[in-house]
């Protein structure tokens, strides 16, 4: 299991149900977005972390570790809009401007992204996937997806003791040794997976599998005081960004 995942398992909000959730964290995206990166998306990015660190009990570690591949996204978009290509002053030069925009880009990508964080480490996937079907996605949708996201934890287990195996062997002592070893842990993965995928398929048929995959969901009922709060919050951050918007130069 992924460290987001059994941070997702383990977290206080593990037993709220997932549209609380999902309004808190994707309305603080939202947030992050549409209102301006100074100050909107500093106090957006102050907000989801003390939501973080604070009542869901993430660790900063955690957080840490899972943030950093989206920041690093982030902040690669943003270096192009330092530059200009073309112009009198060379073919490659620094844009007018272009720390700000760069600026403004990595604080609001960087802010959505601790939203989308959010939802990420207080909702398992398997707590949403099921209730999908409720939401009208089509039931073999979700069924692909529930398969899938099983067998990748599968085949990134399996990934991990080949791996561990030909380490063991000395198969990553060299450069040339640790590319036969990468193509043989591709190879071996391309041949499980579709073995997985047969099995699954023989035990499915087995156990009389009409096209739809009954799964049991936690029972979580809606807290109105949550979302009460969410709206207060989210209502909040707006009418401040807008306020220091106006009286900051």
């Amino acid at each position: 299991m992924l460290p987001i995942d059994a941070a997702a398992h383990s977290n206080r909000w593990r037993r709220r149900h997932p549209s609380e959730k999902a309004a808190l964290g994707f309305g603080l995206t939202l947030c992050a977005v549409c209102l301006p990166p100074w100050p909107g998306a500093v106090l957006v990015a102050a907000a989801t972390l003390t939501v973080l660190l604070g009542p869901a009990g993430v660790a900063p570690r955690q957080l840490w570790r899972a943030f950093r591949i989206p920041l690093g996204f982030c902040v690669t978009g943003a270096i192009p809009l330092l530059f200009q290509v073309g112009g009198p002053e060379g073919f490659v030069t620094f844009a007018p401007g272009g720390p700000v925009r760069a600026g403004e880009l990595l604080l609001r990508t960087s802010s959505a992204s601790l939203g989308v964080l959010l939802f990420a480490f207080t909702t398992p996937v398997s707590d949403v996937l099921p209730r999908l079907v409720r939401a009208g996605v089509p039931a073999p949708v979700v069924d692909v997806a529930l398969v899938m996201y099983r067998i990748s934890f599968l085949l990134l287990d399996a990934m991990s003791r080949i791996r561990q195996a030909q380490a063991a062997r000395l198969g990553l002592t060299t450069r040339a040794a640790a590319w036969r070893s990468l193509a043989g842990l591709g190879a071996t993965a391309f041949v499980r997976a579709f073995d997985r995928a047969q099995r699954l398929q023989a035990g499915l048929a087995g156990r009389g599998y009409d096209g739809t995959l009954r799964v049991l969901v936690p029972e979580a009922v809606v807290s109105r005081r949550f979302l009460a709060a969410t709206g207060a919050l989210l209502t909040g951050l707006v009418a401040v960004t807008l306020v220091l918007e106006r009286s900051l130069p």
